[in-house]
């Protein structure tokens, strides 16, 4: 017989508020797919971003985790984190192969449902710039009409940076970290300093004397590069759909994307590799 019988052990009666499904919320979670338009494609792309959010809410979830232990000198329980942030990543990374199959004649068939809406008004996506570093106040206009995520993104801006921590960490044990990067306004853009770029070189060089930081350099290094990984990826799958169409809330589209991937979270652990010569035998 082609058929699995049930185990009587398997639960089957069941009181309310005590289900997969009660646990999961699923009733408020699967109703939140709300198509303003007719076309067949739209609830692909909402729930193509809506799923993004979620997996955006975890990786926030973790960077704040993580900030804490550096900020407590507790880096290798950091660095299980790190790997399961770049597991997250991984999956938004791969999210945008269900998204390329829209083609542009789908899409804009539905697209002027949308209005103004922006991924750049995604102030999940802000927060996590704002974690490892990406920070500019301008940001923080598009939640002017939003007081409580608006003073929550703010918060942010004011608050060390994943590498500012870990910056800091380093000083704390004694690597020569520049003052002024260590006093710097933590509110704007991070530049690189040549410092820092020797701390590293001296990290790099000598990597059983500092081991941890060697991991943790290379740990965020991996959270950087999959990073623009995305960056690059979102930036193909706009230009496959829409071409070089003005964005819909009002960018230049893929060249406004393309501008990003210029952007770095930390420029010393990436400058430091053109300074470091073979080890003397």
């Amino acid at each position: 017989m082609n058929k699995r019988e049930l185990e009587p052990g398997i639960k089957t009666e069941l009181e309310a508020g005590t289900s997969y499904g009660d646990y999961l919320q699923l009733p408020t979670l699967l109703s939140a797919q709300v198509p303003r338009s007719t076309h067949h494609d739209e609830v692909l792309f909402i729930i193509q971003h809506q799923t993004s959010e979620l997996w955006m809410k975890l990786l926030i979830h973790e960077l704040d985790a993580a900030v804490a232990l550096v900020r407590r000198d507790e880096l290798e329980p950091s660095f299980k984190i790190l790997s399961r942030v770049g597991q997250i990543q991984r999956m938004l990374f791969e999210q945008w192969s269900v998204l390329e199959t829209l083609t542009p004649t789908e899409y804009l068939s539905f697209r002027g449902a949308l209005g103004p809406a922006s991924g750049f008004q995604s102030h999940q996506y802000r927060a996590v710039e704002f974690l490892l570093g990406n920070k500019d106040e301008k940001a923080l206009l598009p939640f002017r009409h939003q007081p409580t995520v608006h003073a929550e993104l703010a918060r942010r801006l004011r608050t060390p940076s994943l590498y500012d921590e870990f910056l800091h960490h380093l000083a704390r044990t004694g690597l020569p970290v520049p003052q002024e990067v260590l006093e710097r306004d933590v509110s704007q853009p991070y530049e690189k300093h040549d410092g820092v770029v020797a701390v590293f070189r001296r990290v790099y060089e000598e990597p059983e004397r500092f081991w941890d930081a060697y991991e943790m350099a290379e740990k965020l290094v991996d959270v950087e590069e999959r990073f623009q990984l995305w960056r690059y990826r979102h930036m193909m799958t706009v230009m496959r759909v829409i071409g070089f169409k003005t964005g819909t809330g009002g960018s230049s589209g893929v060249g406004f994307l393309r501008k990003a991937l210029d952007l770095r979270f930390f420029p010393e652990l990436w400058d430091v590799r053109t300074e470091l010569s073979p080890p003397a035998r």
